[in-house]
């Protein structure tokens, strides 16, 4: 009688070396005691639907999924409402033999609020800058949370008003030359671009013009404390960083696959941030 191997689940990317995921998974394999593996896959886009729709056969119980793969494998998988309505899944894994994809970045953005400024949820209106795909994560996590009002800023106006099209009455588009004119009502602030990351120009607001009680967050993670954030922090204000929403958008996967839900924790924060610096 053959022992059954430990689950494994993987990142599926292309390129994906930079991953820091394999670094929290394990640290959770080893604090929870469980057996199982976690490794990176770097899956050219052409070979991405054999590589998919063979996951299981390759041994593995699940997987992320990041750049270039988070559109594409909706259509090989069968999407929850969140990964439908982000238009983006980043988590695979198997439920009645059936693939299933959802979007973990919604809850990681949510719950690293939930962790870094409790209360952030009393604001009636907020002020998200970029209209991407982690946009999209934010903007249904804000709406499902029940913020009443959200507004969308991005360069380009077509892409804001898609993407309130989609989400509905609720969230406005927003020019970015008009960024300063709902600043002063905006009781939570995102960046959801690449503004203000190692290798871009810095993100230009004025954060004065924020009410007092205010809570920023930023989804770049290096530098780990981007000028935004060092400049919200200077005012007093609650922040919510792009590194604790990576380990909190880690943590429904590892569930999934391995039966344990792990804990993002000050050790394994350390850990990651650790890796970050020396790299």
């Amino acid at each position: 009688m053959t022992t059954p191997k430990p689950p494994a689940a993987c990142l599926i990317g292309w390129p994906a070396a930079h991953s820091r995921s394999p670094l929290i998974h394990h640290h959770w394999l080893r604090t929870l005691d469980l057996e199982g593996g976690y490794v990176i896959e770097a899956v050219p886009p052409e070979d991405l639907r054999d590589f998919v729709l063979r996951l299981s056969l390759r041994g593995f119980v699940g997987a992320n999924v990041t750049i270039p793969h988070k559109e594409a494998v909706l259509a090989l998988s069968t999407p929850d409402a969140r990964a439908r309505a982000v238009g983006a899944a980043n988590t695979l894994w198997f439920a009645d033999g059936e693939l299933r994809s959802t979007n973990t970045d919604v809850e990681g953005f949510i719950n690293n609020l939930d962790a870094s400024a409790p209360g952030w949820d009393m604001a009636e209106a907020a002020l998200v800058l970029g209209a991407g795909g982690s946009s999209r994560a934010v903007v249904f996590g804000l709406l499902e949370r029940g913020i009443s009002c959200v507004h969308v800023a991005n360069r380009s106006m077509a892409r804001a008003e898609t993407l309130a099209q989609q989400f509905g009455s609720n969230v406005h588009p927003l020019p970015w030359d008009a960024i300063g004119d709902v600043l002063p009502r905006a009781k939570l602030l995102v960046n959801t671009t690449s503004l203000g990351m190692h290798g871009q120009p810095s993100l230009d607001v004025d954060l004065a013009r924020l009410p007092q009680d205010a809570v920023v967050g930023d989804l770049v993670y290096v530098p780990l404390v981007t000028p935004l954030l060092a400049a919200a922090a200077a005012r007093g204000l609650k922040t919510a960083d792009g590194l604790g929403m990576l380990l909190h958008q880690a943590v429904r996967g590892f569930e999934l696959w391995f039966g344990r839900r792990p804990e993002v924790t000050a050790e394994l924060r350390a850990l990651v941030e650790a890796d970050l610096t020396k790299s």
